[in-house]
């Protein structure tokens, strides 16, 4: 239990609502507002890509409440979701809407945060380790390296219809930066990897796939950008895609990890 008097932490009113990010799934990973809310919640409002080890986390007597969103799956609509933050709000409950990742990236948290205010709810809002930084890490690759890149660019590989964003300027996402870490694309990345090729990024261009990162059930794929398309691999999801020349430096970095962190496998 951490001493949240002692590191000043703010209080978890009742009637009230904490956007709290989970990271992207080691419990070592959580911050410590976020034990602080589990440990103190009425309600946790938790979606499918949170850890059950993490929600073990949560004040014995919490009401555990799932409203996951997974793609190509019946899911709660996201105006229900934060409907329902509000009610349970307005019913004096501390409400924990936990997140995985980071709330605010392409986790909706914003919108969640905008119906609260509304609704004149009152609402923190808790960053998490998104999974395109902490889960690359995880796997050996740093997102950025002095010697490859001063840029790295974050997209989606979907729109809120399940569709590849078709109003991107994909030609612009390939000249951007030398680095590429997409989120939510395994269904989609055999067409997103040809939108990149027709947009100038190089056919031998290493990527990387880390399946339900920083988790026992991790596991890496790399290959190269032609070889994904000519034989797209069957990804378990959650998975984080990168794309870029730090996909080379795990090569080093992974043998230099604990053994239990050490995988490498290609298509």
């Amino acid at each position: 239990m951490i001493d949240s008097a002692r590191l000043g932490l703010p209080e978890f009113d009742p009637g009230s609502v904490w956007l709290v990010g989970a990271g992207p799934g080691d419990p070592g990973l959580l911050s410590a507002l976020a034990l602080h809310a589990l440990a103190r919640a009425d309600v946790v409002v938790y979606d499918a890509l949170v850890e059950p080890r993490i929600l073990r986390l949560a004040r014995p007597g919490a009401a555990l409440d799932y409203a996951g969103k997974r793609g190509g799956r019946p899911s709660p609509h996201q105006p229900d979701i934060s409907a329902r933050l509000v009610t349970l709000a307005k019913a004096g409950n501390r409400v924990l809407r936990l997140k995985g990742g980071d709330p605010c990236v392409f986790g909706r948290g914003g919108e969640e945060a905008m119906a609260l205010a509304s609704a004149g709810v009152p609402f923190r809002i808790v960053p998490g380790v998104t999974a395109g930084i902490g889960g690359l890490a995880y796997a050996g690759i740093p997102v950025t390296h002095r010697e490859t890149n001063s840029a790295v660019l974050f997209l989606t590989g979907h729109n809120s219809n399940g569709e590849v964003p078709g109003a991107l300027d994909w030609n612009a996402i390939a000249r951007a930066a030398p680095v590429l870490v997409l989120y939510m694309a395994s269904r989609h990345l055999p067409d997103i990897v040809e939108r990149l090729l027709d947009a100038g990024r190089r056919r031998d261009e290493p990527i990387a796939i880390v399946s339900k990162a920083t988790t026992p059930a991790q596991s890496v794929l790399t290959s190269t950008l032609a070889e994904i398309v000519s034989s797209p691999p069957a990804i378990p999801a959650p998975a984080i895609i990168v794309i870029g020349e730090v996909v080379r430096l795990r090569a080093a970095l992974d043998r230099a990890r604990p053994p239990e962190r050490q995988q490498n496998r290609s298509p």
